[in-house]
């Protein structure tokens, strides 16, 4: 039996107007997700334990099968994870966002991802923080995957809050950066100003009309989660999928091993086909793969309803359509669920914790009577709530 977690992150959202009433999901199209849906089991997850936020560090332990109360404490262990970074006891991890920031008589994050800024002109600036900044001792930065980095603070004050800049898009920040319980953060983050500023990579992004990177923002700061292993669990041998390290971090806490796909952006441009190809070369060699495609939650964050239709319709294309038709022609029996992790609604920018639509495919025991598609109003149509 081979399985596959197929997570389109930040499909679901609320109807919208200019789409009639539907929902993205429900407006893009979605034909290979339809079949699916037309053969297999709909329902809705609800992903967020109720106190969490609903981040996809979260939902996202939740589809692969794991509660994350009082065990998953912030992304940025997971960040580390990925990177090969050990944490000592006492370190926390933070994620460092490289943001936009428009700073005139008030304060507002324009851009919580610098305009998705590439790897290579992150890694040169993260180079000029290292050097430049006031770090105290054991402090370390190192670089991810665009705007998402890592921040690692030994000993660092208890209690600090975790503000993610995408709730905060377009809005003035000023009491977050005057709040005294956000100190010991704010003092870093305003450190980074002058040197983000002058930097020669900002300088050539304006010339070109690209939002800088004039900011970090730390947040999403926790320790190393314990869990027990998918072979401890059930025996299976797997891989993730995914360009963003939160995914690959998961994945090596549960004990499967993360396949880096040359190309893969977490955008829209990402190499499709290199990770449709990775995903079934795996299931050659393990039972399970967990395949991540980033880019409708990253569209619905700009407010790009465009654009997530079209990072929707990419992911049943070039992501859902091949691996189907890579199983079939494998003649392999297997289950595969299709699910987002959570909403990020255009009109909101930010996520929400609404239960998500999952399908679920078992190719030896085909519905044949299932959902008329795959949306968010198919699924609370089915009654089904896990």
């Amino acid at each position: 039996m081979k399985y596959l977690l197929l997570i389109g992150d930040g499909m679901g959202d609320y109807p919208l107007e200019s789409l009639g009433g539907r929902t993205p999901l429900a407006a893009a199209a979605t034909p290979a997700l339809d079949a699916l849906a037309a053969q297999g089991l709909v329902g809705r997850a609800a992903t967020v334990p109720a106190g969490m936020p609903p981040g996809s560090d979260v939902a996202i332990m939740s589809l692969m099968g794991y509660n994350p109360q009082g065990v998953l404490t912030g992304r940025g262990p997971l960040e580390a994870l990925a990177q090969g970074v050990t944490l000592a006891e006492g370190d926390l991890a933070f994620r460092l966002n490289l943001v936009t920031m428009e700073r005139g008589e008030r304060v507002v994050i324009r851009d919580h991802a610098a305009g998705d800024i590439p790897g290579e002109e992150a890694a040169e600036l993260l180079a000029e923080l290292k050097a430049r900044m006031p770090l105290a001792s054991g402090q370390s930065i190192s670089p991810g995957v665009s705007y998402r980095n890592l921040f690692v603070w030994p000993g660092a004050p208890e209690g600090l809050p975790s503000i993610p800049p995408h709730d905060h898009l377009d809005q003035p920040i000023d009491a977050l950066l005057d709040d005294p319980a956000m100190t010991p953060l704010t003092r870093l983050v305003k450190a980074s100003w002058p040197i983000l500023e002058a930097s020669p990579v900002n300088a050539a992004r304006r010339a070109r009309g690209l939002p800088p990177a004039n900011s970090i923002w730390l947040w999403g700061q926790g320790r190393t989660p314990k869990i027990k292993t998918y072979a401890e669990r059930w025996g299976l041998t797997g891989f993730t999928v995914s360009a963003v390290d939160i995914i690959r971090g998961l994945g090596l806490a549960a004990g499967l091993r993360p396949l880096r796909v040359p190309g893969a952006t977490g955008g829209l441009d990402t190499n499709y086909a290199g990770k449709t190809a990775a995903a079934l070369a795996a299931l050659e060699e393990g039972e399970l793969v967990v395949v991540h495609l980033e880019a409708p939650d990253e569209t619905s964050h700009q407010g790009r309803l465009d654009q997530k239709l079209q990072a929707i319709e990419n992911f049943d294309r070039l992501i859902v359509a091949p691996l189907v038709a890579g199983l079939r022609a494998r003649g392999w029996d297997w289950r595969l669920l299709a699910a987002c992790d959570h909403y990020t609604p255009v009109s909101l920018k930010t996520h929400v914790a609404d239960p998500a639509p999952f399908v679920l495919h078992d190719s030896r025991r085909p519905a044949g009577a299932g959902a008329a598609g795959y949306s968010e109003a198919a699924a609370a149509a089915s009654g089904l709530l896990i």
